[in-house]
């Protein structure tokens, strides 16, 4: 997790600023999608600009799978029923939000959005990202 910050936070914050530079709904949530971004379901991998680590679509297109289990934060009280039933689960955490993510509905197309999915969740605005070691030269 801590990576997947690292690689998101600097550059995709101040270009979602400047515009859209990620798949998200656009238009009247959930009627009509103007698809104004050139995309009205999952986009190719290299629709928009690469961040400054090459790293396409860190936010929007599709909910990321990451390996870290799913947990409510702050760990207060009324947290620990909804923890404990992720943790039965096996909940799985996501991060970066989809191409059906708007801001009147979930607003998740931003560096904080988390939402969990169990293992065997299947829908198409979920996805992973393969990470290698860089080639040594």
């Amino acid at each position: 997790l801590r990576h997947w910050r690292y690689s998101f936070r600097s550059w995709h914050l101040r270009k979602l600023r400047e515009e859209t530079q990620c798949n998200i709904w656009q238009g009247d949530f959930p009627r009509n999608n103007t698809g104004q971004d050139g995309h009205f379901g999952t986009a190719p991998a290299e629709s928009f600009e690469a961040n400054p680590f090459g790293l396409y679509n860190m936010s929007g297109n599709v909910w990321e799978w990451c390996a870290d289990a799913f947990r409510v934060r702050p760990l207060k009280q009324d947290a620990k029923m909804p923890n404990a039933a992720s943790a039965a689960r096996q909940d799985k955490l996501l991060k970066g939000g989809s191409h059906l993510c708007h801001k009147s509905y979930c607003y998740r197309y931003r560096i904080a959005a988390r939402t969990a999915a169990t293992p065997d969740s299947s829908t198409g605005h979920i996805g992973f990202r393969v990470v290698l070691p860089a080639l040594s030269r």
